[in-house]
């Protein structure tokens, strides 16, 4: 978390208040300690246009170098007309007549700003991003073909084939696909692979169109608003399964991360 429907959000939110002209800011030092992983140089500086590739927020500035941010579990971005006071406000932008703050409790976000060809490159470490065009059937099918090894679940966790998945997004597809999280991708049959792809539109899309999923304590949006999202979930955190309605969900440790399946629903 957040995962991408939460940072499309975000980006979204964001993309109001673009160009942004960056007159000064001001940096924690819990950011120079956990998340700055480069130096900064905003002041000045203009954010013309906001990207996202999986999770990772893409900043262009005016010239020419990107800012990437990466939320990590607890990190957004917040615009506000007053300066943030909180503890968690690590890095604060402003300018234009608003504060653009990224706020990070947990302080495991990361941050860079790079130029084009180095942005370009850490970009590149990610496979297709599954809301965009890129992420085709046939790219989904060579992936779970090479992946064949893995439980499923496991496989759509993995940021180089399934850019943007996290373990709310990969056991709803699993679930949608009526697929148990355990089962070997090595496993799927081919008249299973439509489901998964269609699982994927379904699960990507609805959680975009309900703002993002926020759990407790989690995701908060531009304004500190949660998404609804745990709305459209049928099996993460339900303790009855919400495609058949009477099967208890069933909760197991996979890749130190929780998987929940209905028993009836998934095979």
């Amino acid at each position: 978390m957040p995962e991408l429907p939460e940072v499309e959000t975000i980006r979204t939110q964001l993309e109001s208040i673009l160009p942004f002209a960056i007159e000064k800011f001001t940096a924690s030092q819990g950011l120079k300690k956990n998340i700055l992983h480069t130096k900064l140089n905003l002041t000045g500086r203009t954010l013309t246009a906001a990207h996202r590739k999986g999770k990772m927020l893409d900043f262009i500035l005016d010239d020419k170098s990107h800012l990437l941010s990466h939320l990590g579990m607890t990190g957004t971005w917040l615009i506000t007309k007053t300066k943030p006071e909180g503890k968690h406000a690590h890095l604060i932008l402003e300018g234009s007549g608003f504060f653009l703050t990224y706020d990070d409790p947990r302080r495991f976000g990361h941050l860079y700003q790079l130029d084009e060809l180095s942005a370009q490159k850490k970009l590149n470490e990610l496979g297709p991003d599954l809301a965009s065009a890129d992420f085709t059937f046939d790219f989904m099918v060579a992936a779970l073909k090479k992946l064949k090894t893995r439980a499923l679940k496991v496989a759509l966790l993995d940021q180089k084939y399934f850019a943007g998945s996290g373990n709310y997004i990969a056991n709803e597809i699993c679930a949608h696909a009526r697929i148990r999280p355990t089962r070997l991708c090595g496993k799927v049959k081919a008249a299973e692979y439509p489901l998964i792809f269609e699982a994927i539109q379904l699960v990507i899309k609805g959680a975009i169109s309900s703002g993002g999923t926020t759990f407790q304590g989690g995701y908060r949006d531009t304004s500190g608003e949660k998404g609804l999202g745990v709305n459209n979930l049928v099996v993460f955190y339900q303790k009855t399964c919400r495609l058949c309605g009477v099967t208890p969900v069933k909760k197991i440790i996979q890749a130190q991360r929780g998987s929940y399946y209905c028993p009836q629903c998934q095979k």
